[in-house]
């Protein structure tokens, strides 16, 4: 009886790997066709991921000199607020004079 059930859990173990190595494998060919990396870890550049990545290498090299031109931007933005503020200001006065004016009348 001892030898049966040796024999049945030694064979449990054996199907429990060989399941194990199966999925494993599995995974493995599902994880390269979306990560496109082969055995030796070269790319394919032809896998989902692969071509992301190119995707954003490519964005990233044509936005690399918005960074400068925004600070440019932001700065000149700056300056026109502060003109508006005093365009703002004159009108003000100008509207207020205008006023006490129409009241002298």
């Amino acid at each position: 009886m001892t030898v049966l059930l040796m024999t049945l859990s030694a064979l449990g173990v054996v199907v429990l790997f060989g399941a194990l190595v199966f999925y494993l494998i599995r995974i493995i060919e599902a994880l390269e066709s979306i990560g496109g990396s082969s055995p030796r870890g070269y790319s394919h550049g032809t896998s989902y991921l692969s071509k992301i990545a190119f995707g954003l290498r490519a964005i990233e090299k044509e936005t690399s000199h918005l960074g400068l031109e925004v600070t440019r931007l932001n700065e000149g933005l700056t300056q026109a607020a502060g003109g508006l503020k005093s365009i703002d200001g004159h009108l003000v006065r100008t509207i207020e004079a205008a006023g006490r004016q129409g009241e002298e009348e």
